[in-house]
């Protein structure tokens, strides 16, 4: 699928939520090195979990992929591949994730990073383990690793990426001795280093943590072995159901997103509240979420916590009337794309009335846009919200390279954008 022209376009009323690629990572880190096999329940799988478990498999454990399912077969800490060289494509999770897990297992590594993320940033994650034993070398693309961390203190700042403290807890659980992680300055990103203790209490490893949440305390495998619950269904991913849930905001009809889970650890799950703020319609049955159209007004936004929520909440804002100011939301320069960048561009080349700022986007809703050419920069959520503001204009929105949804939401297009049968022959 190379390009992609949206005109008065279909949508769908009703989408089952792709598998959340946060809980799905989670998962298979923790059954990779867990005492006996775990079956992971997938409703679908995308290019960054898919990379995780790539490079799982080049350490040695074993993955079957079936459709619907992944049957993880651990592999043991001392039997862990050597010399190895783990392919991350473009996905920072992977990367932030397995790189100090590898240090811990003494793994020498080569990281095989792809599109921009030899550009995302690991400095702090990256002096923190060599100050612990791990040599590292980049050389464009590759990093290249070696050494063995061992248990002890370690310290990170946690307003960069809470990536890293995802990295390094899955790293600390690891090591037999016990282990401390101290983190310094502003948490961002919060939710999902809970997401990361709940995924390690499901293997009964559970950190603690201080009264304040700065400090966490690991056991170490000895005492707290990582054990396989046997299945495990990862819950829908809010990330990606954000966008049919802004289609029933925006669009000409409720759309319902099944497969959800409430309440829910992930930080984007505030899409919900924030659609409401917005004036839409939202209702929750069971694991269904629907949202209906009704007069939109445009909010304040803070994005610190929900960084990859701001592309469609632009979209949304774009509808508003009134205006939506968006704000702490600068760690999006470092994704994909410069997405502050490329959400103001998109937008404007619809005619959306945008402002770029430093850490936000100020947008003043004009409820119509226009149609045109989209450049979405390589970026699935830049892609994924320009299919979605295809339904403020009556013109051809026009999206090249839109297969980068692949990597979130592979089935994007054909479950979201062209519900039936004709329309997906023609993707």
């Amino acid at each position: 699928m190379k390009t992609v022209t949206l005109q008065a376009p279909q949508y769908a009323r009703e989408v089952m939520a792709p598998t959340s690629k946060s809980a799905a990572h989670r998962a298979l880190i923790a059954a990779a090195f867990a005492d006996t096999q775990t079956v992971i329940r997938m409703h679908l799988s995308c290019a960054d979990i898919d990379a995780t478990a790539d490079c799982l498999i080049a350490l040695g454990a074993k993955i079957t992929r079936k459709e619907g399912t992944l049957t993880v077969t651990p592999v043991a800490r001392d039997r862990v591949i050597r010399e190895a060289t783990l392919d991350c494509g473009e996905s920072g999770s992977t990367l932030r994730f397995l790189l100090p897990v590898c240090a811990a297992l003494g793994a020498n590594a080569t990281f095989l990073r792809r599109g921009r993320l030899p550009e995302r940033p690991l400095g702090p994650l990256l002096d923190e383990l060599k100050r612990h034993g791990l040599c590292a070398q980049e050389d464009g693309a590759l990093l290249k690793t070696t050494g063995l961390i061992t248990a002890g203190d370690y310290r990170v700042a946690a307003n960069i990426s809470s990536q890293y403290i995802t990295g390094l807890l899955f790293a600390l659980s690891l090591f037999d001795a016990p282990s401390t992680l101290t983190l310094t300055g502003k948490v961002e990103s919060a939710p999902y280093i809970d997401m990361t203790v709940a995924a390690l209490a499901q293997f009964g490893a559970k950190p603690t943590t201080s009264e304040q949440g700065e400090i966490f305390e690991i056991a170490g495998y000895a005492k707290q072995p990582l054990c396989s619950p046997g299945t495990l269904f990862p819950e829908g991913d809010f990330s990606g159901a954000a966008f049919p849930l802004a289609l029933g905001a925006i669009g000409p009809h409720p759309v319902t997103v099944k497969g959800l889970s409430l309440p829910s650890l992930q930080g984007d799950s505030e899409i919900l509240s924030l659609l409401s703020r917005f004036g839409a319609k939202v209702t929750v049955d069971r694991d269904a979420v629907t949202v209906s159209p009704a007069p939109l007004y445009g909010i304040e936004i803070g994005a610190e916590q929900i960084p990859d929520l701001v592309p469609i909440l632009s979209v949304v804002a774009a509808a508003a009337a009134g205006t939506t100011h968006i704000t702490g939301a600068a760690r999006l320069r470092l994704k994909e794309s410069d997405r502050l960048a490329a959400v103001s561009a998109f937008l404007r080349v619809m005619g959306a009335n945008i402002t770029e700022e430093e850490d936000g986007l100020l947008i003043v809703g004009t409820k119509k846009l226009n149609g045109g050419r989209i450049d979405a920069c390589g970026d699935h959520r830049i892609a994924m919200s320009a299919a979605v503001a295809a339904a403020l204009t009556d013109e051809a929105v026009v999206i090249p390279n839109a297969a980068c949804v692949a990597k979130s939401y592979p089935t994007f297009f054909e479950d979201v954008i062209f519900p039936t049968e004709t329309e997906r022959s023609n993707i």
